[in-house]
C-alpha cells in the first residue's frame, strides 16, 4: 500500500480531487490517500502567519501522522500525475531521511494565485514533493510542537537534516511548467504559480492536461433512456 498525503486547501478543493484522480488512473498498485487539511489536525495549531496555502507547514507532520514508521509520500494539491506513481515510490532509498526534487531556479513572477507573494529562496519547491522515510531517526524531531515553533526557512530548507540525508529525485517527478516551460517527458506536473482552476492561470503551460483531468474526475457514465 502506497501512502500518499495530498495538501488540501478549501479555497481550491478541486485541485486535491484532480490530483488524486490522476494518481488513481495511472497507479498499478493500491494507493491510500490522506487529505492534509488543517481542520482535521486536532493536535496541531497553525502558528505561522505567512504562506500561500493552508498546508504550507502541516506537510511536515507526515512522519508524526505515520507514527514515525515506514514510508509515505507528500505532494501539493496543485499537481497532476502523468505516470504510474509506483515508479516514483520505487525510488525510495533507505539510507535517506527524505527524497526530493532539488530545484535550483529563479521565479518568473513576483505574485501567484490569490495575490500571494512569490519570493525566491534557497531550495524553493523542494518540499512540494517529498518521499518521507518516516522511520528515519533524524525525522523523530518532526513533532507538532517543533513544527509550530520552527520558521519557514528551517522547515522548507530541511535544516534539521544533514545534506547527505536528503536524497535526490529526477526533475520529471516535480516539473514546473509555469516556471520551466512545457516538457512532454514530465511525469508529474506542478503549477506552482496557480492551479489552472484559477481564471488567471487557466491557460498556463500544459494546463490543457489539467482541464482534461478535471473532466475525467467529474465523469459519470449514464445509461441510455429511450
Amino acid at each position: 500500500m502506497i501512502r500518499v498525503f495530498i495538501g488540501f486547501d478549501p479555497r481550491e478543493a478541486v485541485a486535491y480531487h484532480v490530483c488524486a484522480n490522476s494518481i488513481i488512473r495511472h497507479a498499478s498498485q493500491p494507493v491510500a490517500f490522506t487529505a492534509l487539511a488543517l481542520k482535521n489536525l486536532a493536535d496541531y495549531t497553525e502558528t505561522h502567519s505567512d504562506g500561500s496555502n493552508q498546508f504550507i507547514y502541516s506537510r511536515f507532520l507526515v512522519p508524526h501522522l505515520m507514527s514515525y514508521q515506514g514510508w509515505a509520500m507528500f505532494m501539493d494539491g496543485d499537481m497532476l500525475v502523468r505516470d504510474d506513481i509506483v515508479k516514483l515510490w520505487s525510488l525510495r532509498d533507505e539510507s535517506k531521511a527524505v527524497m526530493v526534487v532539488k530545484h535550483d531556479y529563479k521565479t518568473k513572477a513576483n505574485n501567484k494565485y490569490l495575490g500571494s507573494k512569490n519570493q525566491d529562496y534557497p531550495r524553493k519547491n523542494w518540499s512540494s514533493v517529498v518521499l518521507w522515510n518516516c522511520g528515519h531517526p533524524d525525522n523523530r524531531v518532526m513533532t507538532p510542537e517543533f513544527i509550530e515553533n520552527a520558521t519557514g526557512a528551517q522547515l522548507h530548507r530541511f535544516t534539521w537534516l544533514a545534506d547527505e540525508q536528503i536524497g535526490e529525485l529526477p526533475k520529471v517527478w516535480n516539473w514546473l511548467p509555469d516556471e520551466l516551460g512545457e516538457n512532454p517527458d514530465a511525469k508529474l506536473l506542478h503549477w506552482t504559480l496557480g492551479t489552472p482552476s484559477f481564471h488567471e492561470y487557466a491557460d498556463a503551460p500544459m494546463a490543457g492536461e489539467w482541464h482534461r483531468e478535471r473532466i475525467l474526475m467529474d465523469y459519470c457514465l449514464q445509461r441510455d433512456i429511450d
